[in-house]
């Protein structure tokens, strides 16, 4: 499994795996085979939409916004999953997998946006699927035999760049600043830090909101990789550092201090 090194504000590199290209595969198919049986129930709304109109030239206006709304969907699939979901659609929440910024963190709002635009692959397989149901005699004539083509071509120059990159990035994350990485389902940061804390929760150093997302995003992945390597000098390096800039004093162990510290950051962040 291919890993990346990602250094930090605080001159340490934190390790990411890259998930093996059969996951990503995987995890594609899953969602087009989710848009493929939307679009199926969507088609026979239509048509019975349409079977029960009156007719008419305002008839037909209306019938095609419908059928822009019930296609809606499939265009949003992604973008409105990976913002919802911290980064992942249900084809990667099941193969583990997650989109992160290039830092370890959660992207911004922003970055969804690129990525989304740029799924130019992703277009020409729902186009593809929409052509399938449609279309009885599929693949009879040019028209269907292009779009074919099209599909395949933009999905082998995804897979190529996918293959080929250092980090694995297809193009809409390399403008972006986006990579996939695996999570640890069972260790999964997410579940562990970032949760809803008391009310009379006391947070022990509130200095860490002196520090950037950007820092925090770093407290992260330091903290969640040493935990996993079982790598307490990393965790110690980043501790000594982070109490030196903040003037902080404790004695408590570094995987602990960075934990509090994350706990803090969560209370305080919200009220």
């Amino acid at each position: 499994m291919a890993v990346i090194k990602v250094p930090t504000n605080f001159n340490i590199d934190v390790e990411f795996e890259i998930p093996e290209f059969y996951r990503r595969l995987i995890s594609l198919l899953i969602d087009v085979l989710i848009e493929y049986f939307y679009l199926r129930i969507a088609g026979e709304i239509y048509k019975d939409i349409v079977y029960n109109s009156s007719g008419g030239t305002d008839s037909g206006y209306n019938m095609q916004a419908i059928g822009l709304l019930l296609f809606l969907p499939i265009l949003l699939y992604h973008v409105v999953l990976e913002i919802t979901m911290n980064g992942q659609s249900i084809g990667k929440k099941l193969m583990g997998i997650r989109v992160v910024n290039e830092n370890g963190g959660r992207p911004g709002f922003s970055q969804f946006i690129i990525r989304w635009l740029l799924r130019v692959s992703d277009v020409w397989i729902a186009l593809l699927l929409i052509i399938l149901i449609a279309t009885p005699g599929f693949g009879n004539d040019l028209e269907t035999t292009f779009v074919i083509l099209a599909a395949l071509a933009f999905l082998i120059t995804d897979i190529v760049l996918v293959v080929s990159s250092q980090k694995g990035q297809r193009i809409g994350d390399i403008l972006a600043k986006t990579i996939l990485i695996r999570i640890n389902t069972r260790s999964n940061i997410e579940e562990t830090v970032f949760q809803e804390v008391a009310d009379n929760y006391k947070p022990s150093f509130p200095q860490i909101m002196l520090l950037s997302d950007k820092d925090i995003n770093a407290i992260k992945s330091i903290w969640e990789t040493s935990r996993r390597k079982g790598d307490t000098n990393m965790a110690e390096a980043a501790a000594s550092k982070i109490k030196a800039h903040l003037k902080i004093e404790s004695v408590l162990p570094a995987l602990d201090f960075l934990e509090i510290l994350l706990k803090d950051y969560n209370y305080l962040s919200v009220k």
